[in-house]
């Protein structure tokens, strides 16, 4: 897929005896925190269900993932979805897919509802373009920037609920959501301040993030994530924003840019903080498991979720050394910066918001949660003169 630089050198990814030990360990303490949180949540979940119609014939789920084979990310997918069936006891099967496999990376959603998939494991970046409220189903520039605020949101504000009613109307049941990582921006061409974004053809999601980024002049372009590789190599994007950086490592960015562009210390991501992923499968599908199923899978998506960010952020701590040794520059805009791309931001929240019903009651979760005290990323001041329609 991607043409090694031949001044840069390579790796044996099989990795050294010790590394491969350490990722024996790893999947075995998943598979064992995969199962507690089965047993956790349905003790008895095998005895009374393996002679039932559903333990019986099997639900079988064909999953795309948005990560690509070979990555972090789509090797915790695979364990995971390898689990279930034993949590389930056989109720409940996934066949795992990587990225492209069935429906190109914008299409997933319609696949699943159209059911040519049955469930995804989605960048819910990408559902602004079925929906406005999408873009507040994940990061968006100067949002909320941690995980713990996500649960919040989704939690204490109530942004779950209304969350399940956003796929219900897309014909799916949204299982869960999957904490990842920030997103880096990888760049052939240093980007020190705020203004430097004038004119820089970068790769964006789409949405209210590319829509922030035009804003401060520069030309955004929407593209999947199996083709920013090859365009940072061609030359035709000159940066790109994607995920964190153990997968971007994997992918070879390293080899084709040679700086990566982060916020300042009190935010290292300006634009999405806390990429999120999803688990949710077509309501058809959903609603042939059993009621103790049912509640179970929401377990164990959120189990998944937590060895999935935990996983990730052991991966990026292993990346971060390699891309110094490549000579890769991680630039840090400054606070200022911040200061500016807030201030381009914030109309754009309630721009978005006011597009329709949905998009407004989601984001007065986020609104919400952004003004408690605990939280406090705006102050009554920030958004004056600004109104949600509904």
């Amino acid at each position: 897929m991607m043409t090694l630089d031949n001044n840069k050198p390579s790796k044996d990814s099989s990795g050294t005896s010790t590394e491969r030990e350490t990722r024996l360990d790893n999947t075995t303490d998943r598979r064992r925190f995969l199962k507690a949180a089965a047993v956790g949540s349905a003790a008895a979940v095998a005895a009374p269900w393996v002679g039932n119609v559903q333990a019986q014939e099997g639900i079988r789920i064909r999953m795309q993932s948005s990560w690509q084979p070979g990555t972090t990310g789509y090797r915790i997918f695979e364990e995971w979805a390898g689990g279930v069936v034993e949590a389930t006891s056989g109720e409940v099967s996934i066949e795992p897919f990587p990225a492209g496999a069935v429906a190109g990376a914008f299409e997933v959603a319609d696949a699943v509802r159209n059911g040519v998939l049955d469930g995804q494991n989605w960048f819910t970046v990408y559902w602004p373009g079925k929906m406005p409220a999408g873009v507040f189903l994940t990061a968006y520039p100067m949002g909320l920037s941690v995980p713990h605020q996500w649960d919040m949101m989704f939690g204490a504000y109530g942004g779950f609920g209304i969350a399940k009613d956003l796929y219900r109307k897309q014909g799916q049941e949204m299982l869960g959501y999957v904490h990842h990582d920030l997103n880096l921006i990888h760049s052939k061409v240093p980007l020190r301040s705020f203004d430097d974004f004038e004119g820089v053809k970068i790769r964006m999601p789409g949405g209210i993030v590319a829509e922030t980024f035009a804003s401060i002049g520069a030309r955004t372009t929407l593209l999947p994530g199996s083709e920013v590789y090859p365009a940072l190599e061609k030359g035709t994007i000159d940066a790109a924003d994607y995920t964190g950086a153990a997968v971007n490592y994997e992918l070879g960015f390293w080899q084709v840019t040679d700086y990566i562009i982060m916020g300042p210390p009190s935010t290292p991501c300006l634009h999405q903080a806390v990429d999120l992923m999803d688990i949710a499968v077509n309501r058809r599908v959903f609603e042939r498991m059993s009621t103790q199923v049912q509640d179970l899978m929401h377990d164990l998506v959120a189990a998944y979720s937590r060895i999935h960010y935990a996983a990730i952020q052991k991966a990026n701590s292993e990346a971060w050394p390699k891309y110094r040794e490549q000579g890769i520059e991680i630039i840090h805009l400054s606070e200022d910066d911040a200061v500016r791309f807030r201030e381009a931001a914030i109309p754009l929240w309630f721009e978005w918001a006011n597009k329709d019903e949905d998009a407004s009651r989601l984001f007065r979760a986020h609104l919400n949660t952004m003004l408690d005290p605990a939280v406090a990323l705006v102050t009554d001041e920030d958004i004056q003169g600004y109104e949600l329609n509904a």
